[in-house]
């Protein structure tokens, strides 16, 4: 609830001091209420409830009654909230009300999300029509805001269409850093003929666990194979230099493969102190 609430009043913020002023809008669900309030001169609280409606029937048939209940919660917050707080103007600077409009949106609609409701239905839509069309929820998501864009073009001008694009990035990535966090995790593979030293600095200077397993390469025209450990770990992107630093001390030569993962669970990974 205290990251529902809280996102409830950074999203608000970010709509009523920033978008809203400006004629600014946003992606999803947010960007089709605004869009709506632009053009119709109806009450934005309003249209957050109505346009989110169909979503929220998704949300019930997709993910379950308990998100169902707190994302009607959080949307009913929202658009009480819009309807009795007044937020003052900030600035009427385009750049700043696209950046920072679209970090405050982007925070309340990450922050929602940690605490296990949404701000915004469109992800709902995109997670049941990935089900049905075997699509990625990305493709569909991007799909969604570039039909909302080209109707901010058409419907209000084309500029305004662009600075809503700088809108929804800048709440894109507050939202992908509020719900990953800082110390995204990063899973490193290390093969290396000193694996046994790399193993022992990853597990005493590191304090990470590891897996090790034996593995057979094979290299050069005539398929020469060898025979070595191979180490697994997983870091946060905090540490990766640390590592980086230590294994070339051990090993210059060592094969070192990154990934980005969203979120580990157990073993000796720390996790974040927003995680809910």
């Amino acid at each position: 609830m205290f990251f529902i609430i809280i996102g409830i009043f950074s999203a608000a913020f970010g709509l009523e001091s920033f978008l809203l002023p400006n004629t600014f809008i946003d992606g999803g669900a947010t960007g089709i209420s605004l869009l709506i309030s632009e053009i119709t001169a109806v009450p934005l609280w309003i249209l957050i409830v109505l346009v989110n409606i169909p979503f929220l029937v998704l949300g019930y048939r997709v993910i379950g009654r308990a998100f169902t209940i707190k994302a009607i919660a959080a949307i009913l917050g929202l658009a009480l909230v819009l309807a009795l707080v007044q937020f003052p103007e900030v600035t009427q600077d385009k750049l700043l009300v696209a950046v920072f409009g679209g970090f405050f949106l982007g925070a309340g609609i990450g922050l929602s999300i940690r605490g296990g409701s949404v701000l915004d239905g469109t992800e709902v839509l995109a997670i049941f029509l990935s089900r049905k069309m075997s699509v990625k929820i990305g493709d569909v998501i991007i799909l969604i805001n570039i039909l909302i864009f080209l109707a901010a073009a058409y419907l209000l001008s084309v500029e305004t269409a662009l600075y809503s694009m700088l809108t929804y990035l800048a709440a894109s990535k507050t939202l992908d850093f509020v719900v990953e966090g800082i110390e995204e995790y990063t899973g490193v593979t290390i093969i290396s003929l000193k694996s046994e030293e790399i193993r022992r600095v990853i597990t005493e200077k590191l304090g990470r666990g590891l897996t090790v397993y034996k593995a057979t390469g094979g290299y050069g025209k005539e398929g020469m194979r060898n025979e070595y450990d191979v180490i697994y770990t997983v870091i946060t992107r905090l540490e990766i230099r640390k590592l980086n630093i230590e294994v070339s001390k051990i090993d210059p030569n060592a094969f070192v493969v990154m990934s980005s993962i969203n979120d580990t669970k157990g073993g000796m990974v720390k996790k974040r102190f927003l995680k809910a």
